[in-house]
């Protein structure tokens, strides 16, 4: 029996993702899917943040980022990078209003 891999992955949405209630339905969609990390807005009008947790799920998750976000949304693109193995959970740091999508 193979552990299961986890994974984190940084990204950034763009298009109209500010004030649509984008971050409340990513966190309660990695809520839902098991996942931690954190979104939150930038000064450039997008939204930045981090998903962690197992391979398959943070797929999922980012699929929902690209194509689905929030009733109000619109996407224009997703950017996700510095995807990498997880050893263990790292939602910190120092950036002001994040919002924490699970509690670890």
């Amino acid at each position: 029996m193979s552990a299961t891999k986890s994974v984190s992955v940084d990204f950034e949405i763009f298009g109209k993702v500010q004030g649509v209630f984008f971050r409340k339905y990513t966190q309660k969609r990695a809520l839902n899917l098991g996942l931690g990390g954190f979104v939150m807005n930038t000064s450039k009008g997008t939204v930045v943040g981090r998903i962690e947790g197992e391979q398959k799920k943070v797929k999922d998750m980012k699929q929902w980022l690209e194509k689905t976000g929030s009733p109000k949304s619109r996407i224009d693109r997703a950017v996700f990078s510095e995807e990498k193995p997880m050893t263990q959970a790292s939602a910190s740091g120092n950036k002001e209003q994040k919002v924490a999508l699970s509690k670890r």
